[in-house]
This record gives structure tokens, sequence and C-alpha cells, in this order.
């Protein structure tokens, strides 16, 4: 199974860029598969943003995996 995980992109780098995915986790992404600016959500699959998505949403889907791994 795969997973495509919501952060927030906190900083921009051309193609690159870094996302926080919370608890101090930030990783560098390549974007060049969406059309993102800092402070967008966006779902991350192996190491590509994938989809621009809503606050909203993000925080809806991570709350769901906090409360499965918990």
């Amino acid at each position: 199974m795969c997973l495509a995980i919501p952060g927030k992109l906190v900083e921009v780098k051309g193609k690159r860029g870094v996302v926080d995915y919370g608890g101090g986790t930030r990783r560098e992404v390549d974007l060049s598969l969406v059309d993102a600016k800092e402070g967008d959500w966006v779902i991350v699959h192996v190491g590509f943003a994938i989809q621009v998505i809503p606050e909203e949403e993000a925080r809806e889907v991570l709350k769901i995996f906090r409360d499965i791994y918990a």
C-alpha cells in the first residue's frame, strides 16, 4: 500500500521545496508536478508533491493518521 502524506510547503527553491510535516520533520520535495506557493498544503508521495489541497482537508487526514497509529 502506498501513502501520500500532507504537509505545509514552507520554502520554495525553484522546482524544489521544503515541506513541514509537523513534529519537527521537514523534507525537501520535488514541486514540478504542482503549482504551489509557500504556505500551501500539499500531498507528497515518494518525494513529489502531487496535489495542492485545502488546509482543512490536510488537517483532517493528519488527524486520521494520528488516530490510526496512536
